[in-house]
């Protein structure tokens, strides 16, 4: 009996000694295996699929982070599935086979862009999943906040507006979307008032808002805001096209840390034919230059990640398309209630939340479809300027930072910004870091690309040319002309010599209309070892606008590796292959920094 006895304590013990140690080595075995990705609340940590589920339960792919949050899989299998099955104009994001007839002007007066076209194209097409593959693996947080989904317009085109709304129903977890709120800027076109409201009526979480007057793009997205009732506000523009799987990546670094501002990638919606692509050189660190020209920069080595399809810091928006934790976005302020219609509004959310305790984030995994249209097809009320909104972010963000504005925009030095005395003493409250902290720890880079201080430039002047005598001139040509030989005109009169005449090698290496202190955005630029050399909009990323000004006096074009030549006939100017003894292929500039030059070449 005792035997007995003991074996039944034996067993009891066994038993109890299962119950305590087997769940400690379950934990053990998913501590072993987590691994971190080594950023702040990374999503792309290693997952471990839950252990003891039947083979239901692993269909559905259950994950857990390492703090044992649930991960899940939240694409849309088969929508992804019937998208790939659509066919015809403008499927698959492919370009509509545009005739003459559809490329006339009337197309694009009223929306910038070709509304004749997008009225052909269905309000579902399909769009390519362009993203990076390992998107497809990436798993996010299964309980995610939901967003207020706030689109802001303008007399917007009906099949342009109709578009975006379906793309973002077609392609959203519509657990994910607590409303879409439609905010009508004083729209007077007629389709855009009871048809519109008539259409609406059939998707229960769309709703329609309307100001009592023009209020401009800044404040009608303020208005959104304010009667947003999601977790997360998203703010989009009117002419887009939300991609496969687009929401979750965002939503989900926003649940992980709240002070974080999301954008996705901003891929190209052709205002001719809407064909769907990539920006070139596609995923870019968002900066400015100190004319406050909105610009993207590579991704320095030291920011890039493992994998390429993580998200990345980006020291400034592009503008548009933002995801924000509401209650965050309204303990920064929202936007100054002071800048008007539109401008500058990037750059103050920007700066407002690296310096006051936020981050900012692009997320390759999220892309959206933006068109930019060939040109504002409405006016600006009157008295209404960019530059005053600029001058309002540089007083209350930029310190001493905003006199390197005012140096290369004197206009603006003198004028009004209004009342900023409430933005500064919000600024206070908050705590906010200086910009000199931004500039040296966040958008460190930037002045490598656009430095502060203007380096000197190896020369300026006139290019006069050895063998003809003439001169090149731009003729006031529009971007994309060819340059051109001329008569030199430095002796006719300062005003025109200014104007057609003058140009910068900069410290870039590349060549600009302007002198050194006033050059343009457009730089010399080749495409081969025989084509023109034309005027095209600078992208300081050097390639076809790399240029080299050798002792020979030639100018030497590295990407083709052939010489600036022209043709005294019939004025042209090209690319040749080099001929050192050849005068036409001599170029001297009117003022030349040996010390730089000498640099350049030693490079």
């Amino acid at each position: 009996m005792r035997r007995k006895e003991k074996r039944l304590l034996q067993a009891v013990a066994l038993v109890l000694a299962a119950l305590v140690l087997l769940p400690n080595v379950g934990l053990w075995a998913l501590y072993r295996e987590r691994q971190p990705d080594g950023t702040p609340g990374g999503s792309g940590a290693a997952v471990v699929p839950a252990a003891g589920l039947g083979s239901h339960n692993q269909q559905k792919k259950i994950f857990f982070v390492g703090d044992g949050q649930k991960l899940k899989d939240w694409h849309d299998k088969e929508a992804i599935r019937r998208d790939a099955q659509r066919v015809g104009n403008g499927e698959q994001g492919r370009p509509y086979p545009m005739t003459d007839a559809e490329r006339v002007d009337q197309a694009y007066r009223e929306n910038g862009f070709n509304i004749y076209v997008s009225d052909k194209i269905s309000l579902n097409r399909s769009l390519p999943d362009i993203r990076h593959p390992n998107c497809n693996g990436k798993r996010y947080l299964e309980t995610l906040p939901n967003t207020s989904i706030i689109i802001p317009f303008h007399n917007e085109g009906w099949s342009s507006l109709l578009r975006t709304v379906h793309s973002v129903l077609n392609r959203s977890p519509p657990e994910l979307i607590a409303e879409i709120v439609l905010v009508d800027d004083f729209s007077d076109r007629e389709h855009l008032k009871k048809p519109l409201e008539d259409y609406m009526a059939l998707f229960p979480s769309v709703r329609i808002l309307r100001t009592k007057k023009r209020e401009g793009l800044i404040r009608t997205r303020m208005l959104g805001a304010s009667a947003a009732t999601g977790d997360v506000i998203t703010f989009l523009d009117s002419h887009c096209e939300a991609n496969v799987n687009w929401l979750p990546p965002l939503l989900d670094r926003i649940a992980r840390n709240r002070k974080t501002i999301v954008c996705p990638m901003i891929d190209v919606i052709d205002h001719d034919d809407f064909r769907y692509e990539t920006q070139a050189g596609d995923a870019m660190r968002g900066a400015f230059d100190w004319e406050m020209y909105y610009k993207r920069i590579p991704i320095p080595p030291e920011l890039q990640k493992a994998d390429p399809s993580d998200p990345f810091e980006s020291p400034v928006m592009a503008g548009g398309l933002f995801a924000v934790d509401r209650k965050w976005f309204w303990e920064l302020g929202g936007y100054d209630p002071g800048l008007e219609i539109w401008g500058g509004e990037q750059y103050e959310i920007s700066f407002k939340v690296w310096m006051c305790g936020g981050r900012m984030e692009d997320i390759p995994c999220s892309r959206v479809g933006h068109i930019y249209r060939k040109y504002v097809p409405y006016k600006v009320p009157a008295g209404v300027s960019l530059a005053r909104n600029l001058k309002r972010v540089a007083e209350v963000w930029m310190d001493e930072y905003a006199e390197h504005i005012y140096q290369r925009r004197p206009e603006y030095r003198h004028l009004s910004a209004g009342d900023v005395a409430a933005q500064k003493k919000l600024r206070s409250s908050l705590n906010c870091k200086s910009f000199k902290w931004f500039m040296t720890k966040i958008a460190w880079d930037l002045p490598k690309f656009y430095p502060p201080v203007e380096p000197p430039a190896a020369a300026w002047g006139e290019i006069h040319n050895v063998g003809t005598g003439l001169c090149a001139d731009t003729k006031h040509g529009a971007l994309g002309s060819p340059l051109r030989l001329e008569s030199c005109v430095r002796g006719r009169g300062e005003a025109a010599w200014n104007t057609m005449q003058v140009f910068t090698f900069t410290w870039r290496e590349d060549i600009r209309p302007g002198d050194p202190q006033h050059t343009k955005k457009f730089c010399f630029d080749a495409i081969s070892n025989t084509s023109p050399v034309t005027l095209y909009d600078c992208h300081s990323m050097k390639g076809n606008q790399l240029w080299k000004y050798r002792k020979d006096k030639t100018l030497y074009h590295p990407v083709s590796g052939s010489c600036m030549d022209c043709s005294e006939s019939d004025h042209r100017i090209f690319m040749n292959t080099c001929n050192p003894s050849s005068l036409t292929q001599q170029w001297l500039f009117e003022h030349t920094n040996s010390t730089v030059l000498e640099e350049f070449n030693r490079n």
